[in-house]
């Protein structure tokens, strides 16, 4: 009988002040950490819309507030997290109106999405890709 076994996950996490400027930092450190696989364009837009979303729709906007950004590669499988410091929930807009679809975008890109989380703790909202 052969047995199986699987690697561990490699993983990477960093806090970002909640500034329009770090958001662009988040998304070099997602690509620096795919360095080129082919799955680094939408997996960086996809951490752009989340980064984006802490930084002005969250408690993390507040002075001295942050995010962290985790990635983890398993296998074929990319991981990636945001997490903010909460506030209120904001689903996204399927009208005409120009903003409010980041999340709709992150749908479309990756294999799947959600979000774990509260208010008053704070969110994390995840997207996973594969990554063959």
């Amino acid at each position: 009988m052969r047995e199986t076994t699987t690697a561990p996950p490699l993983a990477w996490s960093r806090a970002f002040p909640a500034t329009p400027a770090q958001a662009r930092e988040a998304r070099r450190f997602l690509a620096a950490i795919l360095d080129g696989h082919a799955t680094t364009d939408d997996a960086v837009l996809c951490l752009s819309e989340l980064a984006t979303n802490a930084t002005v729709h969250s408690q993390s906007r507040s002075p001295g507030g942050h995010f962290t950004v985790r990635a983890e590669l398993q296998g074929d499988r990319l991981r990636v997290e945001v997490q903010d410091e909460g506030g209120p929930w904001i689903w996204p807009r399927r009208d005409g109106e120009l903003h409010g679809r980041g999340l709709l975008i992150v749908g479309q890109l990756s294999r799947t999405w959600g979000r774990t989380g509260d208010s008053a703790t704070g969110w994390t909202v995840w997207f996973e890709m594969d990554t063959p």
